[in-house]
């Protein structure tokens, strides 16, 4: 199941997101731009998914004051 789906279900969603973002940062090695690009030429992500995951970081860099 969802990962992210699944701590939106508990009652502190934020604190479960942020929790388990802290724990994908600190397991995730090397350049996440070239990752991403990989991704991208790849056709594994389209632009459009890619341009979705951009608006949702910067919203959450907004809401943890990033």
């Amino acid at each position: 199941m969802n990962p992210l789906y699944n701590a939106m279900q508990n009652q502190n969603p934020m604190g479960n997101i942020l929790q388990r973002f802290q724990q994908f940062q600190q397991s995730f090695h090397g350049d996440a731009r070239q990752q991403v690009q990989q991704l991208l030429n790849s056709g594994r992500v389209s632009q459009d998914q890619y341009n979705r995951a951009v608006q949702m970081a910067q919203q959450l860099q907004r809401m943890i004051g990033r």
